[in-house]
């Protein structure tokens, strides 16, 4: 079973690979030499014509043959440890560089938990393929010939017998191919199914504490869980019935190979020192095939993980652009734009046109679901696909070269991932070179250095995900990183949601001073953070339904005004001051 894709998938295994083969093939003659050796000296010495001193001599050459087959053996060992480790490597390397090529949007067409499996689960199966299995093809396709050649000249016919029986091992092989091929995809689906459900619990847990679900979805698990176990268990069977049919074949044939020796011996066509060597060589003879066979369900595991890669890896990353925007100020403008998400339906924006200017603050209002963050995450690059022109700088989007718009666009929303490590470590993956400075500076500008200046400053311990800070702690960290990236365009979507008032206003006041110098567009759902913005846009539907000052859109008592006016009854509510009169 050999998949040429996945052979060419890594090209560099194939050396390591007929290295292997040879070193086996070494040890086979090595042994070879063993037996024609041993079985040799035997004869003689029966039939009395043996030299002085040939025991000695033929014992020492056997210890020599020996030593070179263990020595072969080690090396063999060796060369497929080097196919399967540069296939891991080479496999991951090209995963990662496909998946950075996709960018962020890739969750569109393959899940996490697929991705994460056929990246671990699925490599190392691949690796077991090309380290174990792949040699042992090849050398069973040598070995047989080998030895054929061998003991042809002894006696042609027992020699022809074993040519005759060795094929139905690969008969075997082709045929349960077939049958258990099926299986091995269908059981491969049900473990991706899995691990699908699975992460997704996993995340959504305390969701599913709140609100009870928890025992729902553990009897789901229990049910994919019992899927997976049938299907496992079903392979299984087929697969151990495959192996006592090619037992079956490998000693069949060996029998029928060493009866047409003793036949031969018995009317004297061969002498016993051909006799014997012939019965060791047909015992030896089916012993390639049938670890072979024993490696099948290796290459069955192999095929359905490089089946769900070749699947990843055939997705058509987006045509990389090589424009690199012109220093300085980075306007941007949108002009007709519309996107709609892979199965998602109706279009999530439609014809939206705006401005996002340096030097002034843009703000984007709208209710839950209008296609705010689609905007966001489009001017960052997250997605691709669109209709119309989205020009920074004056240059379209599609055509900006990846990098230089990572350099130059900066995306902080409500969910930004904090890592395990010191507050310093976090920091600095906006700027690797920052200096301890200005790291302060940004953390002071959100009103976070206090709290980390009494648990260690810029060496304050960060749990994984942020997990020993509070909810607005991790929030206004995020927020600190990007300041400290310095970029000419800046996204914030909903990034003040998680924090206090008092330190929602002094961020704010951080998002305005930089609206004096970049480009900024602000996004958040308290339409009061708003105010100060030249230009507000409204959406509604997908679309830019007003457009203008704070002060243009309330006079115009549209949309805008009507949700204005609901939030601050909403924020004032309760405020009223209570009577003296009323107590009582």
């Amino acid at each position: 079973m050999i998949e040429r894709r996945l052979l060419n998938l890594a090209p560099q295994a194939k050396r390591a690979i007929a290295k292997a083969v040879a070193a086996r093939w070494c040890a086979l003659l090595a042994d070879v030499l063993i037996i024609t050796g041993v079985t040799g000296l035997i004869g003689r010495t029966a039939a009395g014509t043996s030299a002085p001193g040939e025991a000695p001599l033929t014992l020492l050459l056997c210890l020599l043959a020996a030593l070179a087959r263990a020595l072969c053996g080690l090396y063999a060992s060796r060369a497929s440890f080097a196919a399967s480790a540069g296939v891991k490597k080479q496999l991951r390397e090209k995963l990662y560089d496909h998946l950075t090529a996709l960018g962020p949007g890739y969750t569109a067409v393959v899940g996490t938990a697929e991705l994460l499996q056929v990246a671990a689960e699925g490599v190392d199966q691949l690796e077991i393929y090309f380290g174990r299995y792949l040699p042992q093809f090849f050398y069973s396709l040598v070995a047989p010939a080998t030895l054929f050649l061998v003991m042809a000249p002894i006696d042609l016919k027992a020699a022809c017998v074993l040519l005759a029986a060795a094929p139905l091992i690969p008969l075997l092989l082709i045929i349960f191919r077939r049958v258990a091929g099926k299986m091995a995809g269908r059981q491969w689906n049900s473990y991706i199914s899995l691990g699908d459900r699975f992460l997704e619990n996993i995340q959504g847990m305390t969701t599913l504490k709140v609100y009870g679900a928890d025992a729902a979805r553990q009897e789901d698990m229990t049910r994919e869980a019992e899927s997976f176990r049938q299907a496992t268990m079903r392979l299984l069977r087929m697969q151990l019935s495959s192996f006592i049919l090619m037992d079956l074949a490998a000693f069949g044939g060996a029998a029928a190979g060493i009866a047409a020796v003793v036949l031969a011996y018995g009317q004297g066509r061969v002498p016993l020192s051909g006799a014997l060597a012939l019965v060791l060589l047909s015992a030896e003879y089916f012993i390639p095939l049938r670890q072979l066979g024993s490696y099948f369900h290796i290459a069955l595991n192999g095929v359905s993980a490089g089946e769900r890669m070749f699947q990843f890896l055939n997705l058509t990353p987006p045509p990389a652009g090589t424009v690199v925007p012109p220093p300085g100020r980075l306007d941007v403008k949108m002009r007709g734009v519309s996107f709609a998400y892979p199965g998602g339906g109706r279009s999530a924006l439609s014809d939206v046109a705006l401005d996002v200017p340096a030097g002034r603050l843009t703000a984007l209002a709208g209710v839950s679901g209008c296609g705010k963050s689609t905007v966001a995450a489009l001017l960052a690059g997250r997605r691709r696909g669109y209709s119309g022109g989205i020009t920074l700088g004056g240059a379209e989007l599609r055509d900006i070269d990846p990098n230089s718009l990572q350099r130059r666009v900066t995306l902080v929303n409500h969910d930004g991932y904090i890592f395990a490590g010191t507050a310093a470590d976090n920091l600095r993956l906006a700027r690797p070179e920052a200096e301890a400075a200005e790291m302060v500076r940004v953390l002071r500008a959100v009103r976070l250095w206090d709290f980390l200046a009494e648990r260690g400053g810029l060496a304050a311990a960060i749990g994984e995900r942020g997990t020993n800070l509070s909810g607005g702690q991790r929030q206004r960290l995020c927020i600190a990183r990007a300041l400290l990236r310095d970029s000419d365009l800046y996204i914030f979507d909903e990034a003040a949601s998680n924090i206090d008032v008092e330190s929602e206003e002094a961020v704010m006041a951080v998002v305005r001073r930089l609206a004096e110098s970049k480009a900024v567009l602000l996004i958040s759902h308290r339409l009061t953070n708003l105010v100060t913005a030249g230009r507000i846009y409204l959406m509604e539907n997908g679309r830019i339904s007003e457009a203008g000052a704070h002060a243009e859109l309330l006079a115009r008592r549209g949309g805008y005004a009507r949700l204005y006016r609901e939030q601050v009854s909403l924020e004032n509510y309760g405020n009223e001051v209570i009577r003296p009169e009323s107590v009582g």
